[in-house]
């Protein structure tokens, strides 16, 4: 397979919130909108790209035409104190996770959108000795 993209689409009823929740706090800016479907992407390089798409529209097969659930998101940063500051401490958002140190290698904090989609912000930390040897990659 020679994959060209690849992004998550988030089934939602919610559809105006998290468009304006992922370009409000996180810098996504719009690249198509219709009343069912908002393609996003955040400029880069690298770019990411994220998709809000009507959980009743009828490209999802009857059976799966569920808002999301489960789901987590993880945002690599460079500064996680620094988004802490912005997002929770001085910010509109409420953590679900507060802001802590990992064993297994991040320090991190969480925070739903509009759906209840979990919003993982990481930054890398080593690994205590525990962990590390689990790493399959240097």
């Amino acid at each position: 397979m020679n994959l060209t993209s690849f992004y998550p689409v988030v089934c939602t009823a919610r559809l105006k919130e998290s468009h304006d929740f992922y370009a409000e706090h996180f810098g996504f800016e719009t690249t198509f909108e219709a009343d069912w479907y908002i393609s996003l992407r955040r400029p880069g390089p690298p770019a990411y790209e994220l998709a809000l798409l009507d959980h009743t529209h009828p490209t999802i097969p009857a059976a799966y035409r569920l808002p999301v659930r489960g789901l987590l998101l993880n945002f690599e940063v460079e500064d996680v104190d620094a988004e802490w500051r912005r997002l929770v401490a001085e910010g509109p958002l409420t953590a679900e996770l507060p802001l802590r140190d990992e064993a297994f290698g991040q320090r991190h904090f969480i925070v739903p959108d509009p759906n209840g989609v979990l919003i993982d912000v990481i930054t890398p930390i080593p690994p205590s000795g525990e962990y590390e040897a689990q790493y399959l990659t240097p």
